[in-house]
This record gives structure tokens, C-alpha cells and sequence, in this order.
């Protein structure tokens, strides 16, 4: 099979993952959120998952959605797996240091495997899916949520429109998001049956956009596009983005939005 292409830079992206482990409490809204509905997903589902992982656990927020939840009791075993090894740090439990894009699990191991926000990053989504296949046992149960491709569209075009006007053409400065009506069918193809895709929209205001790039920075999100831009974010061009940002999206009481799309797939493994 052909390699796919190395879109995404892995060993820049986990170092950013460390670099964001110690603050990553301060800006996890959105994992809490993505984990928290995971959890609810679990809920209705009457039937006990022996071993459970959590791919790209960070610093715990779907264990603790779970523990609130009323499938905690069907959950016997959640293994915490991370790229990152400072995300896993300083907490009790099973933990393990994995890439998504080289899972290291037996076949047929596993009975449940979630993941939040992270499946993004990977090079080759569908591959990474298959992997998550093979583990599961028969009748074994996935749910992940990533970004969309909805997600920081303030942002982008607000850094085009400002490329464009100061150094006459704009490059790649935000990594590209998968498209909704793609999503289930991410899932038909790594051999999933029943995939199901649902969207949820989040919209954030900031006092000012460099907020908004200071929440990306503290929750591991910045860019590392393998062919990244090769010119520097220079501070001329980072002001006049914000300038464009705040004309164009700006609210009546002086903030901006910025949008989230969280893309969220369910899937079992044929009986």
C-alpha cells in the first residue's frame, strides 16, 4: 500500500503536548467537553467493557467524566494512553505511552477504545481507525471526536486576508480539519459497521485574539504542519491579523468569537 503523506509533524507535536502538559489544565475546555460527552454516549449502552483505553488521555479528563458517570460500574479496566509522557505524569492507574499512528495493542485485546481530540494530528486517520479495529475484540465498541473543519475559520481567514494584503499571498499557518460529511465515512472505511457522526459546534469569545492563540498554545493545538509556512509569524503580520479578526467577527461589547467544531464517531467491530 502506498505511504500516505506526512502531513503533520509527530515529534514536533508531542513536544508541544509536553510543553503544554503543566498549564494544560487551564485551557481543557473543550477535552473536558468532548470527554464528558463521550461518557454520556457510554451511558445507554447496557453491557460491561472489560478493557477499556482512552487514546490521547492528556491529564485525565474522560476518567473523570467517567467516574461521574453512570457507566462507570461497566468500565472494569481504562488504560490511559498518551503521546505525550508529561500528560500522563503525576496520577495514579494504568498509563502507557502510545502513538496513535503505531497503537501497540494485540489483536482482538481490547473492548472499548475512545479517543478525544486528538485523532487530528495523525497523518493517515483511517489508518490509525484500522489499528483501532484490529484491537478490539468482536462486537467491540469505538467513539472518538476530533476538530472540523468549521473549527477556527475566524482565525484563518483573518490570517490570509492579512498575508495576502502585507506579502501579496497567503500559506499554511492552521493545520487542515477533516470535512462532517466525511466523517462516518472515515469509519466505513477502517472496517467499521453502524458508524454514526455527529456534529457539535462551539463558539468561544476572547477579550482579544491573542487570547485565543494563548488557549491553543496551553492546550498542545498549534501548528506543526510538516511543511510549515517558511516565513516567520512576524509581529507586523500577527498585529494586523488581529486587526482583521476583530473587524470582521468582532462582537457590539468588544470580544471575538472563535469556533470549535467537534466532530464526534461511533463505531463497533463486526460480530
Amino acid at each position: 500500500m502506498p505511504t500516505p503523506p506526512r502531513l503533520f509533524d509527530r515529534d514536533l507535536h508531542r513536544k508541544r503536548l509536553d510543553r503544554a502538559a503543566p498549564g494544560f489544565a487551564a485551557a481543557d475546555f473543550l477535552k473536558r467537553r468532548a470527554a464528558q460527552d463521550v461518557a454520556e454516549r457510554l451511558e445507554p449502552i447496557m453491557r460491561n467493557f472489560s478493557v477499556a483505553v482512552d487514546l490521547a488521555a492528556r491529564t485525565g479528563a474522560f476518567r473523570e467524566a467517567l467516574a461521574e458517570s453512570e457507566a462507570r460500574q461497566r468500565v472494569c479496566l481504562l488504560i490511559e494512553a498518551d503521546l505525550s509522557s508529561a500528560m500522563l505524569a503525576g496520577r495514579s492507574g494504568p498509563r502507557l505511552v502510545a502513538d496513535e499512528e503505531r497503537l501497540p495493542f494485540a489483536d482482538q485485546s481490547l473492548d472499548l477504545v475512545v479517543s478525544t481530540l486528538a485523532l487530528h494530528w495523525t497523518n493517515d486517520v483511517v489508518g490509525s481507525l484500522i489499528q483501532v479495529r484490529r484491537a478490539l475484540k468482536p462486537d467491540g465498541l469505538f467513539i472518538g471526536a476530533f476538530l472540523g473543519g468549521v473549527t477556527l475559520t475566524e482565525l484563518r481567514q483573518s490570517l490570509v486576508a492579512a498575508e495576502a494584503e502585507i506579502l501579496g499571498g497567503a500559506g499554511s499557518r492552521v493545520s487542515p480539519f477533516a470535512d462532517a460529511a466525511d466523517a462516518a465515512g472515515l469509519l466505513q472505511r477502517a472496517g467499521f459497521t453502524q458508524p454514526v457522526a455527529d456534529v457539535d459546534r462551539v463558539s468561544v469569545t476572547y477579550a482579544h485574539p491573542l487570547k485565543l492563540l494563548a488557549d491553543l498554545r496551553q492546550m498542545g493545538e498549534t501548528n506543526v504542519l510538516a511543511e510549515r509556512h517558511p516565513r516567520a509569524l512576524t509581529r507586523a503580520l500577527l498585529a494586523r491579523t488581529c486587526e482583521i479578526y476583530a473587524e470582521r467577527f468582532g462582537t457590539p461589547d468588544g470580544r471575538v468569537p472563535a469556533t470549535f467544531e467537534i466532530l464526534t464517531l461511533t463505531g463497533w467491530t463486526a460480530r
